[in-house]
């Protein structure tokens, strides 16, 4: 019986010492998992999170300085608005001829370039027919489509 008991108590310490063995072996394994896995979905999504929260930061700045660009130009393009509310109608007369004069000298102004702009235009397209004639390249017109069958002299 002592025999059989001490087989037992050996067997027992055999199997006790394999459960442990198996648990360092699962823990081993599970922390290589672990470290494998350096982005885990939470990772991810708290990251994805970032970098929008920065992207829509980035963005509303952008905007902003959009802006602030947009009104610079156009009190440097109108100048600041005139304050008409409290004027009595001899500032409002002078204020309506600075506004006529301006007015006049842009529409000349816009006149002159248009006026520039077209004769560039027909520059260029003499300079593309001269060269054409050098070339001795035409463009062929295309031709109309005339019945064989009625005489037109006749």
């Amino acid at each position: 019986m002592a025999d059989d008991e001490a087989k037992k108590a050996k067997q027992a310490e055999i199997d006790r010492k394999r459960a442990e063995v198996r648990k360092r072996m699962e823990e081993a394994s599970k922390a290589k998992k672990a470290k494998k896995g350096f982005m885990t979905p939470e990772r991810k999504k708290k990251l994805r999170l970032l970098l929008r929260k920065k992207a829509a930061e980035e963005l509303k700045k952008e905007q902003e300085r959009k802006a602030a660009e947009r009104r610079r130009i156009i009190e440097e393009r109108c100048g600041r608005p005139k304050n008409i509310e409290d004027a009595n109608e001899a500032e409002l007369q002078t204020i309506c001829q600075m506004y006529w004069h301006r007015i006049y000298n842009l529409e000349g102004d816009k006149y002159e370039l248009e006026r520039a702009i077209e004769i560039r235009k027909m520059e260029i397209s003499d300079l593309n027919s001269q060269v054409n004639d050098l070339r001795g390249k035409f463009v062929k017109p295309t031709l109309k489509k005339v019945s064989k069958y009625e005489n037109k002299f006749a």
